[in-house]
């Protein structure tokens, strides 16, 4: 029983080395780590494509884990915040001289 467990942890880390790797520019370490369970739980047929491991947890949004959501919906908001500043109802600090 332990032989098994320790080659079960053996194998997670060594999957989960390769994903970290093909994700280095995919957030940072702790984002990674809080969605490496999900995507093994969701998404494994995905990996070690980090694309669409990604795209598979973002259409499975509703069953991710707090953790995991939280850093989908920080993404989000990041992503809604350069939108915003890019538009044209922006007015940056030349406008305000």
């Amino acid at each position: 029983m332990m032989k098994k467990r320790a080659i079960f942890v053996g194998l997670v880390s060594v999957a989960l080395a390769g994903v970290s790797y093909a994700q280095q520019d995919r957030g940072t370490a702790e984002q990674r780590a809080a969605c490496a369970p999900d995507a093994f739980r969701l998404c494994a047929g995905y990996i070690p494509d980090p694309g669409n491991v990604e795209a598979c947890l973002r259409q499975k949004k509703a069953d991710l884990s707090e953790a995991c959501g939280a850093v989908f919906d920080q993404a989000a908001a990041a992503a809604a915040s350069v939108r915003t500043i890019g538009s044209h109802r922006y007015r940056g600090a030349k406008d305000e001289e």
